[in-house]
């Protein structure tokens, strides 16, 4: 079992930035293709970054590209992954999770449902 742990969520000013951060102990150390994904009240869930078992390759939805960046420590026994956010607006309020999944290739999942392990998600606000 893996227990993802988010934190970093918060209020800022359309124009600011905000750094996400999402943990997790390993039992059994492994690799795993990680993403971050969000939901706004009303909507549903939407992807926004992935980034592959090695951090080689990664990938974001259209409406960040530019803003975020996805990265990730691969220590022995601890999954990390952080999601730098820059010019935020708006639109970029929502519910914001980290997702991993075991990695079985070395490319990366856009979608939710490859995912097997999911965290709590954190709260990000936007002021306009």
């Amino acid at each position: 079992q893996v227990q993802l742990v988010e934190s970093g969520g918060g209020l800022v000013q359309a124009g600011g930035s905000l750094r996400l951060s999402c943990v997790a102990s390993l039992h059994t150390p492994g690799t795993f293709i990680k993403g971050w994904f969000r939901q706004a009240p009303g909507k549903e869930r939407e992807f926004v970054a992935t980034i592959n078992w090695n951090g080689g390759r990664t990938y974001y939805a259209d409406s960040v590209k530019g803003r975020f960046t996805i990265s990730s420590d691969n220590a022995k026994n601890m999954l990390k992954l952080y999601l730098d956010m820059t010019d935020l607006k708006f639109e970029d309020t929502a519910v914001y999770y980290c997702a991993a999944a075991r990695a079985l290739s070395g490319s990366y999942y856009t979608n939710y449902e490859d995912y097997t392990y999911w965290g709590q998600g954190t709260q990000v606000t936007v002021s306009s």
